[in-house]
């Protein structure tokens, strides 16, 4: 069987696109590109082509670009053609020339998948060239990488609207195609070079193991092959174990202490509910810490803090307004959704009695930061200011006349597991200022229609 053969069958093996698709080719105008192109129009596919000018090699760049146009001459399809100043835009985003063209590549691909109001039709689906070489050359750098499983079933041959209908194939086939087929393609020098770290592992690495593991290339396609099995299995029972774990409560998540302990594999576990609020492998081990915390700890990520809270493990939303659960850490204003809180102390007997439901003065000694805003649940309770009895947030509500708006609307400051303040309502009487008071701290509410 030949490639242009072995490449629809596999097309079709995959299921990666329908041939009634338009298609949008990625090229370079090297010979991986020039191939893909070739074996779409053998197949007779509906094709146009886009082409990335990164103005890294001087007048190669531009010679590479002027080729591309005149394939398209030749395929007589529709072009697309981008430059990017690539050295400009990665020193600005202090990222790697390797990393910044890549993801400039692929948001310039994805806006053309996606033209609104276009008024021909849009392609349905982006093509590279990437091969079966690619394949294992990522596979070895995500080894290395620590990526983990995910990063060793390699390159998908299909991602959304992303497919590589190539990595069936060696590049040496390619090039055999390229010249029984009579095609001409650009050559790009830097590839011989070992500056970025895919050329490393393609020129230094793989031949070096090659010499040790002559059939290296060939274990290693089988092991993608393998590893992308065990991946599927990996994420059922990955699924399975945050399904009877993780609780959507609003914004947040809420997992039971008790039960995330008793998970096996623990690390693999916690890993995989965490990764998805910005935390990374590191920080696995001060969660799986957070277990056998007080109260009140926590861990942050850039947009996400996982809170101990009695017998939970609470991932937040770390912008305050979006969150269920709020730690109030010291003195400052915190915002929430019903309106600011703010927090002073008032030293040296410098205070006066407020007497106002929207501001709450305690005695300052009894407090224990850091404090957890949250909104009330069934089974609260607090001893309510002048009674020396502990009486249900329901019971109360009642006496207080609340209609069910107003009780959804109710939040509670904690400190150390005890209610000190129903917001807005009433303050915990083990918390009140005494003779014997020394330092206040002083909370004001105000809500967002004041």
């Amino acid at each position: 069987m030949n490639l242009s053969e072995r490449f629809i069958n596999y097309i079709k093996h995959q299921n990666l696109f329908s041939p009634k698709d338009k298609l949008l080719l990625a090229v370079s105008g090297g010979v991986d590109s020039v191939v893909l192109c070739e074996l779409c129009k053998q197949a007779g596919f509906d094709f146009e082509i886009a082409h990335c000018n990164f103005q890294l090699r001087g007048d190669d760049s531009n010679r590479d670009e002027l080729f591309v146009k005149a394939l398209v001459e030749k395929y007589n399809v529709s072009f697309h053609q981008k430059a990017f100043d690539t050295t400009a835009i990665a020193k600005k985003e202090k990222k790697s020339i390797e990393e910044t063209a890549r993801d400039l590549r692929y948001e310039w691909f994805s806006e053309l998948l996606n033209i609104p109001n276009s008024e021909l039709p849009t392609p349905n689906f982006l093509l590279t060239a990437h091969h079966a070489n690619d394949n294992i050359e990522t596979v070895l750098m995500n080894f290395f990488r620590g990526t983990g499983i995910k990063g060793l079933h390699g390159i998908l041959p299909k991602q959304n609207k992303i497919i590589r209908p190539l990595l069936f194939a060696y590049k040496s086939e390619l090039e055999a195609f390229a010249k029984e087929n009579k095609l001409d393609f650009v050559t790009d020098y830097t590839n011989e070079q070992n500056d970025f770290t895919r050329n490393y592992f393609r020129n230094e690495l793989i031949p070096a193991v090659q010499k040790v593991f002559p059939q290296v290339n060939e274990n290693i396609l089988k092991n993608i092959s393998r590893l992308g099995e065990a991946e599927k299995l990996y994420r059922q029972a990955i699924g399975l174990h945050k399904k009877k774990l993780m609780e959507q409560r609003g914004n947040e998540i809420h997992i039971p202490v008790l039960k995330l302990a008793k998970a096996a594999p623990l690390s693999a576990i916690v890993y995989e509910i965490i990764k998805d609020f910005g935390f990374t492998a590191h920080q696995t081990e001060e969660v799986i810490a957070l277990l056998e915390c007080e109260s009140g700890k926590y861990i942050q990520s850039a947009t996400h803090r996982i809170i101990r809270n009695r017998n939970w493990l609470i991932i937040s939303p770390n912008q305050t307004t979006e969150a269920l659960n709020i730690l109030i850490e010291g003195e400052g204003t915190y915002s929430f959704s019903e309106g600011n809180l703010d927090v002073k102390k008032i030293t040296n007997n410098q205070f006066s009695i407020l007497h106002s439901q929207l501001i709450a003065q305690l005695d300052a000694a009894e407090i224990h930061f850091p404090l957890l805003l949250r909104k009330w649940k069934q089974g609260d309770y607090f001893y309510p200011l002048g009674m020396n009895k502990k009486k249900k947030l329901s019971r109360f509500f009642i006496d207080q006349k609340l209609s069910l708006t107003q009780k959804e609307k109710v939040w509670i400051l904690e400190s150390n597991k005890k209610t000190i303040w129903v917001v807005g309502l009433r303050i915990d009487d083990r918390f009140k200022i005494t003779s014997k008071t020394k330092d206040v701290l002083q909370i004001s509410f105000k809500t967002k229609d004041a």
